[in-house]
């Protein structure tokens, strides 16, 4: 069986970022998926995430399996509870909270997802979630009731990513907000990377072209682009001639 995180650590060693893109299944519905497909078809985008803070009970699944439909794309469960689980997928982000010291979302969801997990077939992946300040409050804080570590110390950010991989996180996941007034900065990307040796996923307030080239330079392992695509789908075309890997 094909495995997702080997494919993720052979790409990291060819120093050349994935492009996924963040779908919320409460953004966005079945019908609506058959043309967005058609697009991202037609970009860089090698991977799916589907996932938000608030997404309603019964609605991922559905979305899942639109997607499923048509792409062979892998999509990675990125959720927000236990709730938008479900087997349809490929991959699970197994997110630990590490930015913040509510215990629901350092280990409360992840026990009551044991039973559905236990025989289920997705590829788990634990990952080390920091929610970084992006200049506005956030659903995940909302939900969450933690705060963002700040931007000005790098040395905590760094502290807190060499901790998730010392506990045995897979991955790491550095997180700005849902539209996020501003992305994570390349020194805190550049930082992180240099700290670890697993992959960085690197996502939030990334809604232009130059935004995204500044974290593809900042040697991210995989980017993540959300609001942009919810605000004009169109912003597919503007990264078809970016130097992205396809390769997963």
């Amino acid at each position: 069986m094909m495995s997702y995180y080997n494919l993720l650590i052979q790409n990291k060693e060819k120093n050349t970022p994935l492009l996924a893109v963040l779908i919320d299944p409460d953004k966005m519905n079945v019908k609506q998926v058959p043309a967005f497909v058609e697009k991202m078809h037609k970009s860089p985008v090698s991977i799916i995430l589907v996932g938000g803070s608030t997404v309603l009970k019964g609605v991922t699944e559905p979305l899942v399996k639109a997607l499923k439909k048509h792409t062979q794309n892998p999509v990675f469960l990125f959720p927000g509870d236990v709730n938008q689980l479900t087997n349809e997928a490929d991959v699970l982000l197994f997110l630990m909270l590490l930015s913040g010291r509510n215990p629901e979302y350092l280990i409360g969801q992840q026990i009551a997802s044991v039973p559905f997990l236990r025989d289920s077939a997705l590829e788990v992946i634990s990952t080390g979630y920091i929610l970084l300040d992006g200049g506005k409050e956030t659903a995940t804080m909302k939900v969450t009731h933690t705060h963002p570590l700040p931007l000005t110390d790098i040395q905590l950010i760094k502290d807190t990513a060499k901790a998730g991989e010392l506990i045995g996180n897979k991955l790491l996941y550095l997180e700005a907000g849902s539209g996020a007034n501003h992305p994570v900065p390349s020194e805190v990307i550049n930082a992180v990377r240099e700290e670890v040796s697993i992959p960085v996923i690197v996502g939030g307030g990334i809604r232009t072209e130059a935004a995204l080239l500044e974290a593809i330079k900042s040697k991210a392992d995989m980017i993540v682009i959300g609001t942009a695509f919810e605000q004009d789908i169109n912003f597919f075309e503007t990264l078809q001639n970016l130097v992205i890997s396809k390769t997963i």
